[in-house]
């Protein structure tokens, strides 16, 4: 299979990149490793519009800055290349128009509720990025990796193994790693980039959200629920909510970590995490996919209902 996407890259005429909405660093890393390996064959697709852009700490990766968005791209791609994208859900309407009347569509990822949505699907489920997942396509071709390829599938691994500290690193993403340090990639400068350059608005925000934290069902459970009033007061965006369900869960006696965020009148996007749980089994009930241990879904419903639905799948499974 790799070979096979490798060939139709190569018989690719202009390739659209396109990365899930939200945009984190796996997400961000491999759509730029892969623009470093294309060139000007390739452009990027933000899935974002109304003026937003990707998470600012990502603000020294290359290629960001003229990636387009829902505002300003066009139907002109003849291949889509989807990267940690989980499901088509993962891909919003103006984007899916374009991956459908693409003529070749390739689907590389790591998520396990992936189920191969594209023509060529790659999916290592259960790797611990699609960067991962990307090095070693990388390598079974053998295409050598410029530094800025290796630093941003680092990029990729770093903060989708929570800096190496998930069930999902094995030794070979350690090996990995560390082939890519020797590429010339500076892991320090990009570990403080990702980690330790937060806005005083995120800080703020953040500890609001995390003083409004309910617990129910002995500590077991605990939530807490963002409403667009909460942003506006710390002048926070929404990547600034990033972070939050992994605080609740690091608190000893939680086991499910919620945070649910107000999107429109009648939606409600959530993020769960556990420590031992498989959270996938609750976020499938709403549609949602993701990781054993993390995971999320947006409930069609306005915020307070929409947590009455997600304890009672909770609850079921506890």
């Amino acid at each position: 299979m790799i070979k096979k996407i490798f060939e139709q890259i190569q018989k690719a005429k202009k390739i659209l990149i396109i990365t899930h909405v939200n945009p984190d660093g796996d997400t961000l890393g491999c759509a730029c490793a892969l623009k470093s390996y294309l060139k000007d064959k390739a452009d990027i697709l933000l899935e974002v519009s109304d003026g937003r852009k990707y998470p600012e700490i990502y603000s020294f990766m290359p290629y960001l800055d003229d990636a387009l968005t829902l505002d300003n791209v066009k139907n002109i791609y003849d291949t889509v290349v989807c990267v940690d994208v989980a499901s088509y859900d993962r891909i919003v309407e103006k984007a899916r128009e374009i991956f459908d009347s693409a003529k070749v569509t390739i689907n590389i990822d790591h998520h396990k509720t992936n189920k191969g949505y594209a023509m060529y699907n790659y999916v290592l489920g259960g790797f611990s990025s699609a960067g991962e997942v990307l090095y070693e396509m990388f390598e079974s071709m053998g295409i050598e990796l410029s530094s800025e390829m290796a630093s941003c599938l680092y990029v990729s691994i770093l903060t989708d193994t929570g800096c190496f500290k998930y069930e999902t690193v094995t030794p070979r993403t350690f090996e990995i790693a560390s082939n890519l340090a020797k590429l010339g990639v500076d892991c320090a400068k990009i570990a403080r980039n990702c980690y330790d350059l937060k806005s005083k608005a995120m800080v703020m925000f953040q500890a609001h959200c995390l003083s409004k934290c309910e617990f129910i069902c002995n500590d077991k459970i605990a939530y807490t629920l963002i409403k667009k009033s909460d942003l506006e007061k710390f002048g926070a965006k929404d990547e600034h909510t990033e972070g939050i369900s992994e605080a609740i869960r690091s608190i000893r006696p939680v086991e499910f970590a919620c945070v649910l965020k107000e999107s429109g009148v009648s939606s409600t996007k959530v993020s769960l995490r556990s420590k031992e749980k498989d959270v996938t089994k609750v976020v499938q009930k709403f549609g949602g996919g993701g990781h054993i241990r993390a995971a999320g879904c947006t409930i069609k419903k306005p915020l307070k209902e929409a947590l009455d639905l997600l304890l009672a799948e909770i609850k079921k499974y506890l």
